[in-house]
């Protein structure tokens, strides 16, 4: 079957949703925590070389850059048909413009940053902002650490920092002690926007996001392991990576000091519908980059929603169908299986609105979405500072 027929009959068969294979990325250097309903046996199942898989990226069309040896198609998702996959790519073309993931690290990873979009295209990328939701249904174990640390104390000098990197070859460089730790709350979430500092706790994490796969680590020692110098400086320009002062300008020291930090970032979610066959809430908002909404679906329930732009869709509890496709949270995945939780739902389903079927006469069918930019309905949250 070529390219064109496969998606002619992949939209057609979902009245514009598609099925998603599941999408996972390793990450050396980084301990995965076995809470994304991989089997615990194929938690390396790319080898050991390649690191733990403790990421699974979700409607992607972004690659993931994990240094020499990555396949060039990592973390591209692909849709599914009778099995045979296309690329995502195929469908959407450049239209979306978004990243989300779903994060799950044994110990916490190292503080670090994102750069800004014109920090980025100098590497030929783009910055990248991000978002943290702590879904309930993944996190009834917190994990060992369940505090994420962000930004810098408010009385945090330029200098202190330029010191903890002039270190970095001593241990432990000490910058974590210059943050702020904040405990995580699970169905709840944060906004990360670039040039922010921040080291990630234990709890597994909803992350919409640009689309890039970009960052420094600021950090010289995290959970007894040594990292190298090429660890802040291996995504910096080649020319820059000795430059202290460059370096330091990856840092936004006014939003990252900010003593009202938590209360501009922080997000508790905000309801959208309330009725008695369905909720719907924003558990991310306040950027113009991405946002996203949690559906819950009561038990026996039929609705059709509609939305204004296409969007990821991740079942996280529950079974039943969208648009006729069956879908379920699946209790356990072998790497390569295919899965009926992740789809992906275009402007041709979205807008005319989804037909979202709870099969489950005891439990609600709980989705996690994710929008691209633009979303009209999200833009009052945007100059959003504190809920």
């Amino acid at each position: 079957m070529n390219t064109s027929e496969f998606i002619r009959l992949a939209m057609e068969r979902g009245r514009g949703v598609l099925r998603l294979a599941p999408t996972w990325v390793p990450r050396a250097q980084l301990r995965p925590g076995g809470r994304l309903r991989l089997h615990p046996s194929d938690l390396y199942a790319l080898g050991g070389h390649r690191g733990g898989i403790d990421e699974r990226w979700l409607a992607s069309n972004v690659v993931a850059d994990n240094g020499p040896g990555t396949p060039s198609d990592e973390g591209l998702s692909y849709v599914e048909m009778n099995g045979e996959c296309v690329q995502l790519g195929e469908f959407t073309g450049d239209d979306w413009q978004v990243l989300c993931k779903l994060f799950d690290n044994a110990v916490p990873i190292p503080l670090h940053v994102h750069p800004s979009d014109a920090q980025a295209r100098a590497m030929g990328k783009r910055g990248k902002p991000e978002a943290y939701y702590f879904p309930q249904q993944y996190n009834a174990n917190p994990g060992a650490f369940p505090y994420t640390f962000f930004g810098l104390q408010a009385h945090t000098s330029r200098d202190a920092v330029r010191r903890c990197l002039q270190r970095w070859s001593e241990g432990d460089n000490g910058i974590l002690g210059l943050s702020q730790a904040y405990k995580l709350k699970p169905g709840t979430g944060w906004q990360v926007d670039t040039n922010v500092l921040h080291a990630p706790g234990t709890m597994v994490t909803y992350e919409p996001q640009a689309p890039s796969d970009i960052g420094a680590k600021f950090e010289s020692m995290c959970a007894g392991d040594p990292l190298p110098w090429d660890a802040l400086t291996g995504q910096m320009p080649e020319a820059s990576r000795n430059d202290i002062d460059y370096i330091l300008s990856w840092i936004d020291f006014e939003k990252n000091t900010d003593p009202f930090f938590a209360q501009f970032n922080y997000r508790e979610p905000i309801r959208f519908v309330d009725s008695d066959q369905h909720i719907e809430k924003w558990i991310v908002y306040g950027s113009p980059y991405f946002s996203a909404r949690e559906l819950a679906v009561a038990p026996g329930a039929t609705v059709v929603v509609s939305d204004a732009r296409p969007y990821g869709a991740l079942v996280v509890q529950g079974r039943g169908s969208l648009n006729g496709l069956d879908c379920e949270a699946p209790g356990l995945i072998r790497f390569g299986q295919m899965t009926a939780d992740e789809f992906y739902v275009s402007s041709e389903a979205a807008t005319p609105g989804v037909t979202i079927t709870n099969a489950s006469k005891s439990e609600p069918l709980v989705i996690l979405k994710c929008f691209g930019p633009g979303h009209p309905a999200a833009e009052e949250f945007i100059e959003c500072k504190s809920v």
